[in-house]
């Protein structure tokens, strides 16, 4: 007896919902979503790829160097804040920018980055040199030298021109190294809840250097980002356990969203 039929159209559509369920959980990109406790509630960190990843908290929602294919930023609310570090491309995307900031959004970059802006977003712009601190959308943001230190590699990231950061939210100083080498300004940070470190050659610094850096500033989490064909195994075992900070491992490098 011929036992074959047709499906459902309620069965069809329920296999195909299935379907782009298991590939969506196949494709989905970037390591989950870190937690760090802060007055006022978690802040949720979001990896991204590379350098760029989203914060959130308390209805702020932050973007540090946002590029690439906008949908990987689908699921975040609209920026209220977004600071790019330099001029490079794996930081900084004009096409990036103007699809992902609103109206609401305000932009800290470094003045290099400020003079390559889209048009449409210059007004929503500050421009923030080296050791400057302010409040832009009720979060605050010091600008911290980052530049390279090897004369070799002086020509990636000169000396004045980019920046990382120190956001602080809830009460948490969170610091974003954008490329850079094991500056002294760097390595006097004080009381850094977590810490987003590059550490590439040439472009940045080794894993040796990252991890000497991580154990005179002591922050209390560090994240290595920025990594590609780093050891970060080997720059946790020589962090280590005596200067009392956590060493974070996450994947930046999965397929995007």
């Amino acid at each position: 007896m011929k036992t074959d039929r047709l499906l459902s159209p309620l069965q069809t559509g329920a296999i195909t919902t299935l379907l782009c369920l298991a590939l969506g959980l196949l494709t989905t990109g970037a390591a989950p979503p870190e937690k760090l406790p802060a007055a006022g509630g978690d802040i949720t960190l979001h990896p991204i790829n590379h350098a760029t990843l989203t914060l959130e908290w308390n209805g702020k929602t932050v973007y540090v160097d946002p590029v690439g294919d906008a949908a990987a930023f689908a699921s975040a609310p609209g920026p209220d804040l977004i600071v790019i570090t330099h001029i490079h491309g794996d930081h900084f995307s004009g096409a990036t920018l103007t699809k992902v900031a609103v109206a609401k959004t305000k932009l800290l970059v470094p003045p290099s980055v400020a003079e390559k802006m889209p048009e449409a977003l210059k007004a929503q712009t500050t421009a923030l040199t080296n050791g400057e601190t302010v409040t832009v959308a009720g979060i605050e943001v010091e600008a911290v030298p980052a530049y390279n230190l090897t004369p070799a590699r002086a020509n990636f990231h000169p000396k004045g021109r980019d920046n990382g950061y120190v956001i602080t939210l809830g009460g948490k100083r969170l610091y974003f190294s954008g490329d850079t080498e094991d500056v002294p300004e760097m390595r006097a940070l004080k009381n850094i809840d977590a810490a987003f470190l590059a550490m590439n050659l040439p472009y940045t610094m080794d894993v040796a250097k990252a991890a000497d850096a991580v154990k005179a500033f002591k922050p209390a989490v560090v994240y290595p980002y920025h990594y590609r064909g780093a050891d970060l195994q080997e720059f946790k075992r020589l962090v280590g356990t005596e200067a009392g900070v956590e060493v974070r491992l996450r994947d930046w490098y999965a397929p995007a969203r």
